[in-house]
């Protein structure tokens, strides 16, 4: 569990720096005076340098070493922070969001990496997998709760003081990282573990599954989770970025907006806590199942409330359930157990960085789904959207019983 938090931290601030600058971006523009296209380009850079950290992730920890790229990539994320606490101009807050969101993107599927590396058998690794979603989730949480605090602080102290507190996170992780004993003794645990499994040391890419021993059922995996997340995350991605946006244009006050969010992030954190206690268990697919089902009536539901507002906060808080059950948890852990331990940061990162670059092309187009005049059919769209996902993530659960992958007690 120590490790966890260690590796979950990363996650938090994974999270923390795509909401802490959503939350923020206009106490920013206030603040340097930023014109509307500059705000545009740095969201849209942060987004795509999420994407290209998790896509080169497998290639740094080739490069640099598994533990050691664990070990230091905070500290890239924290040089990042520091520059955004420091910019007094546009080029430089825009540097510093690219080092930031480079660092978090290629730190999640390396973590979680770590995890599963270190982790003594399959249960215990989904257990510990799914364990690191309750941090991104805290991570969101903190960062609208902080960006509420600080709304009322003039120019872009605000923005600033929410920044310092990531960077603050940032550097105990990487000392954390770097000092502990107990790590380094779970870590040459995690060797010996491989080792007896016959697994190389080495990363390798993960396209190279796809050519040797077993190809027809990595490829297979691969498919079926790459289809599920692309689906699952175009939503999650439309939800997390634009849930204030939608619930405004329904006329819902700001306050009400923000507060709600808070409030369904709290419902969201205690559903991640459930699965994370259940991800090693018999129950896993059971919870995976339910979740799907609420996530379609979630979207139903929106449609035929014909813009209400009740029934738009009410649905997401239902949309919230479902997603900690058959979301981005389940799809970490199916990532984790079924493929070899040296691909699946390289392996992570492609599905992460794919999935980033559709969300960051298809939120060019949300603003304009999403309003009012077209929130219903774009809402049942969703709902096929959600389905997709459902079909792919149940032949996931078939293949893998099929290869007795993620033998569950």
């Amino acid at each position: 569990m120590p490790l966890v938090v260690a590796a979950g931290i990363g996650s938090m601030l994974g999270s923390g720096i795509i909401i802490g600058l959503s939350a923020t971006i206009a106490v920013w523009q206030n603040g340097l005076g930023l014109t509307d296209g500059q705000v545009g380009i740095l969201s849209g850079a942060l987004t795509f340098a999420i994407a290209a950290g998790s896509l080169l992730a497998g290639t740094i920890t080739k490069k640099f070493g598994l533990i050691k790229s664990f070990n230091t990539m905070n500290l890239f994320y924290l040089i990042g922070t520091l520059t955004c606490v420091m910019s007094n101009q546009f080029m430089v807050l825009l540097g510093g969001l690219i080092i930031a969101g480079f660092a978090s993107g290629a730190d999640l599927p390396i973590s979680l990496t770590v995890i599963s590396h270190d982790a003594p058998d399959e249960k215990t690794s989904a257990e510990l997998v799914a364990s690191t979603q309750v941090f991104w989730q805290i991570g969101v949480l903190g960062s609208y709760a902080m960006a509420f605090i600080v709304s009322t602080v003039s120019g872009a102290t605000g923005a600033r003081i929410v920044f310092a507190l990531l960077a603050a996170f940032a550097a105990i992780a990487f000392l954390w990282r770097t000092l502990s004993p107990t790590f380094r003794t779970f870590h040459e645990a995690g060797n010996a573990y491989r080792a007896a499994e016959g697994e190389k040391a080495n990363e390798v890419s993960f396209t190279t599954l796809f050519k040797g021993e077993n190809s027809s059922r990595f490829i297979k995996f691969f498919a079926c989770i790459m289809i599920f997340y692309v689906c699952w995350n175009l939503l999650a991605n439309t939800f997390g970025q634009f849930q204030t946006y939608i619930l405004v244009k329904a006329n819902a006050s700001q306050s009400l907006a923000t507060g709600s969010g808070i409030i369904l992030n709290i419902v969201g954190l205690i559903c991640g806590i459930m699965f994370a206690s259940a991800a090693g268990s018999k129950h896993r697919n059971k919870f995976f199942y339910v979740g799907i089902f609420i996530q379609a009536l979630a979207m139903i539901g929106i449609a035929l409330g014909g813009g209400s507002i009740f029934t738009i906060v009410a649905m997401i808080a239902c949309y919230n359930i479902g997603n900690q059950f058959a979301g981005e948890s389940i799809y970490k852990v199916w990532t984790q157990e079924s493929f070899p331990a040296s691909a699946r940061a390289s392996m992570q990162g492609f599905i992460n960085g794919f999935s980033r670059f559709c969300c960051g092309l298809f939120a060019l187009v949300t603003p304009f789904l999403v309003a009012p005049s077209r929130i219903q059919g774009t809402m049942y769209g969703f709902a096929g959207i959600v389905l997709i996902s459902a079909v792919a993530g149940t032949v996931m659960i078939a293949l893998q019983k099929k290869y007795g992958v993620a033998q569950m007690k």
